[in-house]
């Protein structure tokens, strides 16, 4: 679903890109947010020197980096709400060697309070995709006044 089938999601999308835009961690590492649908988010990273590892493969930080905040935007994207990862298990699946690193992120369980959501990662050779990694994440979802609280505090 995108925004224009879902005329409901367009402030949610909006507001979501915006908070993402001010993530310094996200600037600082390159990733942008390149699809965002309701209970779904990629995010991707070029392959730069200070993302590798001495093998020169992108380092398991960036790739669970990667996980962490497309699989919470992806919860948000899904209720319309600020949300919190609670925990995630990730298993990387093979070298994540190549240009470029993709993480697509899908809601599999809108939950009230905690949303279940699966993500793969994936590096991109010549084109072609790899999968590296995949992982399943349990997300906290806050209401906008416990949200406004972590901040102020």
């Amino acid at each position: 679903m995108t925004a224009n089938t879902d005329p409901d999601f367009a402030p949610i999308e909006s507001r979501i890109r915006d908070n993402v835009s001010r993530q310094g961690f996200m600037n600082h590492v390159g990733a942008e947010l390149s699809e965002l649908t309701r209970g779904s988010c990629t995010l991707a990273v070029d392959r730069r020197p200070e993302l590798l590892q001495q093998h020169g493969l992108f380092h398991g930080g960036v790739t669970a980096f990667l996980v962490d905040n497309a699989t919470t935007i992806a919860a948000a994207a899904s209720r319309g709400q600020p949300a919190l990862t609670a925990e995630y298990k990730l298993n990387l699946l093979s070298p994540a060697v190549g240009e470029r690193l993709i993480c697509r992120a899908r809601v599999i369980k809108p939950g009230r309070q905690v949303a279940v959501v699966a993500a793969d990662v994936y590096c991109v050779t010549d084109g072609v995709e790899k999968h590296t990694a995949t992982a399943l994440a349990s997300i906290a979802m806050l209401d906008e006044n416990a949200a406004l609280s972590l901040v102020s505090s």
